[in-house]
């Protein structure tokens, strides 16, 4: 179990939903937390909540000037948690170009941006905990998801090469890949989707994962055997059952 007290951990995606239903149960457990995200407003609100030692900082991780403000302004932390995401559902079919980009930018290029901030300073003392947020639709590609799920797939590699780099020095590296979240992302969504978490109920999965000496954990469970088995599947019988 990991000793939570007076650790300063730097959640980025942290306003609302899964973010900051995670800042929540840090906070309680005695992390002194910095929530960042687009929005002020949201923020504020949100630090406003914790119960602990709390702060906010503005940033926009699709943003070289902006990522590096904001770890300037955050300083010395013990862990990062990237949870910051935008999604539209869309398949080749409809291509949006702005949109594809941003998933992107957003989802994958903006962890890419935050780490560079933050993984030397982790390297050089030897200490440090980082928590990457995927998804189970990083497992095998999905119709309908261009943007979303090859932006996932893409923090799951970052996570894995980054554990395969670090798993023998006093970094950490851990990887959470959940299924559906009930927040304003899903919200777009126009299908029935299986096994829907709550936001606290998702958070809490991604709590006891953080608190744990475990690389990667895809929950819930049962819905993550799902993913994880189509990856053991031919191709022709994969889009057979997955494909439009």
């Amino acid at each position: 179990m990991r000793d939570w007290q007076g650790k300063r951990y730097w959640l980025v995606g942290a306003s609302e939903g899964l973010g900051k239903a995670l800042a929540l149960k840090l906070n309680r457990a005695g992390v002194e937390v910095i929530l960042s995200a687009r929005s002020e407003d949201t923020l504020q609100q949100a630090v406003a909540e914790m119960p602990g030692k709390a702060s906010y900082q503005v940033v926009d991780t699709s943003d070289d000037d902006s990522v590096k403000a904001a770890a300037r302004a955050v300083g010395r932390i013990d862990g990062v948690v990237l949870l910051a995401g935008v999604y539209w559902p869309f398949g080749a079919q409809e291509w949006d170009a702005d949109q594809a980009v941003a998933m992107a930018d957003i989802n994958f290029t903006g962890f890419m941006r935050v780490l560079g901030q933050v993984v030397p300073d982790m390297v050089a003392r030897d200490d440090g905990h980082i928590v990457i947020t995927s998804s189970l639709t990083a497992f095998r590609g999905l119709p309908g998801s261009i943007g979303y799920t090859a932006s996932k797939a893409a923090t799951l590699s970052l996570a894995e090469s980054m554990h395969a780099d670090l798993r023998k020095t006093g970094v950490e590296v851990q990887v959470a890949l959940p299924g559906f979240i009930k927040t304003q992302l899903t919200d777009k969504n126009d299908f029935k989707m299986p096994f829907l978490m709550q936001p606290d109920e998702a958070a809490q999965h991604m709590f006891e994962h953080m608190g744990s000496e475990r690389f990667k954990s895809a929950f819930p469970t049962l819905f993550s055997w799902v993913f994880r088995l189509s990856q053991f599947l031919p191709d022709w019988a994969y889009y057979r059952i997955f494909g439009k």
